[in-house]
């Protein structure tokens, strides 16, 4: 037949239609082609429609696709490519920011976000080498969709609280600098917590060790970082409902407001929230935080600022935010420097 045993032909196939349709058991039919009966009921199972019947056409021409795809995708072939794909993986940027950066250089479309991640999951696939997944941001062996999350908690006891619907409109619309999004990071029950805070238009990050999540040495290094920050770059800062920011007032006296979102919708301030997954990569929930020195968490923060986004449009936070600040002759005061 010129086919390998694990393949069927075109003409295989129009024979199990043909006695499929006579009412042959996969069994009868593996022995009439002189095959396993384990591959017929596959291609039976594989191929089948909704009503049963069996069409070795559609079959043939799913079986093409599949042998296409087994052939590799571009990354199989092209060397220098793979070879700098792999690379900027390996420093911690996302296949959609690889592959946008490289269009973004080239002027063209030169590969695709979902060229990457098939390439990434069908290694792991083929080779069993589960060792590929640390090029993936979150880490996952098995591509799955992301699921909804509840959070936050109680408005009841937050003084002065006033909910996101009344936040200025450049900040919602992320037009104007100075606005920014909080959160914490956690890394076990009730021990040390890392601030994180993203800035809205330019997704530049800060971030500050903090003892616990209690209230108090929250609201201390939040009005640290902010207050060594340019007017211009300290508007308003939104938060979830925990009690962890309910000092927030506190920062009123910096000129700073402070906005909150609904009830179990910390979804509302996804930005910062999409930050800390990226951050989880190098910052496990193992991590002991008290031993990172403040040196190394610069680094980290640096190689997050230069990691160019898809929201902007494949620049990278600290790119934009050296744009931003030149407009208004201020200087950048936190790390945006490269390694």
């Amino acid at each position: 037949m010129g086919q390998g045993r694990g393949q069927l032909s075109h003409e295989e196939r129009r024979r199990i239609a043909g006695l499929q349709g006579e009412g042959c058991s996969a069994r009868q039919i593996a022995a009439a082609l002189a095959r396993s009966p384990s591959t017929i009921a596959a291609e039976l199972k594989r191929n089948a429609g909704a009503d049963g019947r069996y069409d070795a056409d559609e079959a043939q021409a799913q079986a093409q696709r599949r042998a296409r795809q087994r052939r590799g995708s571009r990354l199989e072939h092209d060397d220098a490519l793979r070879e700098r794909v792999l690379g900027m993986l390996a420093r911690g940027l996302s296949p959609e920011q690889v592959a946008g950066r490289l269009n973004r250089e080239a002027g063209r479309t030169v590969i695709s976000y979902e060229t990457i991640y098939r390439f990434i999951y069908d290694q792991m696939a083929r080779t069993k080498d589960y060792r590929w997944a640390r090029l993936l941001p979150r880490g996952r062996t098995r591509r799955r969709r992301r699921g909804s999350r509840r959070g936050g908690g109680s408005v009841d006891f937050i003084h002065l609280r006033r909910p996101l619907s009344e936040r200025p409109a450049e900040a919602e619309q992320r037009s104007a600098l100075g606005h920014w999004e909080a959160d914490l990071m956690q890394f076990g029950r009730g021990g040390p917590s890392l601030l994180v805070l993203q800035e809205r238009s330019t997704r530049a990050l800060l971030a500050a060790a903090l003892p616990s999540k209690a209230a108090e040495p929250l609201i201390q290094a939040l009005r640290r970082l902010l207050a060594s920050l340019p007017a211009a770059l300290r508007r308003s800062v939104s938060f979830d409902n925990g009690t962890e920011f309910v000092r927030h007032h506190e920062l009123h006296a910096l000129g700073v407001e402070t906005f909150f979102c609904d009830p179990h919708a910390p979804w509302q301030k996804g930005g910062v929230e999409n930050a800390i997954g990226r951050l989880r990569r190098e910052l496990p929930r193992t991590t002991q935080l008290t031993a990172l020195s403040r040196r190394a968490l610069n680094r980290l923060l640096q190689r997050y600022n230069n990691t160019p986004r898809k929201c902007l449009d494949y620049q990278s936070p600290a790119e934009l935010l050296r744009e931003q600040l030149s407009c208004l002759t201020l200087e950048p005061t936190f790390p945006l420097a490269r390694e």
